[in-house]
């Protein structure tokens, strides 16, 4: 009996070691993104590690930056990659299309001043309007290696009716993965169809994956990255889509 006891401690030792070294990997900070002369608020996650790591962009929702966003910033880091996330709301809850690529061209120019980033493996990714944005900037930032488009809008000019992420589908080099819900109301299914069939058709590669009756924005919940088993199954979509293309 004593064995028995001594044996649980044990592994009740180590399981509690192994998800505290998994917390230790990596650390957050708040920062600030100057951008057309303004300060917009970042959350930067990144690993304990020495060496230089891939680093990704990330865009959050119309809902702006929420809790979830910061766990989803914080896993990438456990998982080796240095995250920055940009509060693109800032000064304006509808900005246009350039005032965000600026951001995103300012949150890389940041990125490029660590030490510790490989420029040679940047990826983009957003949700929601993030996720249109991805689809949008993709193609035209070249520095973007790859990028994951969460239920994003391949076929909306944004909020002042500006340029379409279909119009760039022709300039479009880097790999994406999109990740799509088939009840998604804001942005229909069908629409992620006819732009994967578009994005085929020139020859672009995409992958992409749908989970059935998954509604939009189904990563977060209530402000707080969902448990399901969709949530945790697509996180790990994407980490292993930015393993595969943003190698050395």
């Amino acid at each position: 009996m004593k064995f028995l006891m001594l044996l649980l401690i044990m592994i009740s030792f180590v399981v509690i070691s192994g998800c505290t070294e998994k917390s230790d990997s990596s650390r957050n900070e708040n920062v600030e993104i100057i951008s057309q002369g303004l300060a917009y608020p970042a959350y930067l996650a990144e690993p304990t590690g020495a060496g230089k790591m891939p680093a990704i962009v990330l865009i959050h929702s119309f809902n702006g930056l929420e809790p979830g966003y910061k766990n989803i910033s914080d896993n990438m880091a456990n998982d080796g990659y240095i995250v920055i996330s940009p509060e693109w709301q800032t000064f304006n809850k509808t900005p246009a299309d350039e005032v965000v690529g600026g951001l995103i061209s300012d949150s890389v120019a940041y990125l490029k001043a660590k030490p510790n980033v490989d420029m040679n493996r940047l990826g983009l990714t957003g949700f929601c309007a993030g996720g249109r944005y991805t689809m949008l900037f993709l193609p035209q930032m070249t520095q973007f290696r790859s990028g994951v488009a969460w239920y994003g809008f391949p076929y909306s000019g944004g909020f002042m009716n500006q340029s379409k992420p279909e119009d760039f589908i022709g300039q479009l080099k880097a790999p994406m993965l999109m990740i799509h819900g088939t009840h998604d109301a804001p942005s229909p299914i069908s629409d992620i169809y006819r732009y994967a069939t578009a994005l085929n058709a020139t020859g672009k590669y995409f992958e992409l994956k749908v989970y059935q009756g998954r509604p939009h924005g189904f990563m977060i919940e209530n402000g707080s990255l969902s448990r399901s088993f969709e949530a945790r199954d697509a996180y790990n979509e994407m980490v292993g889509f930015f393993n595969r293309t943003l190698t050395e």
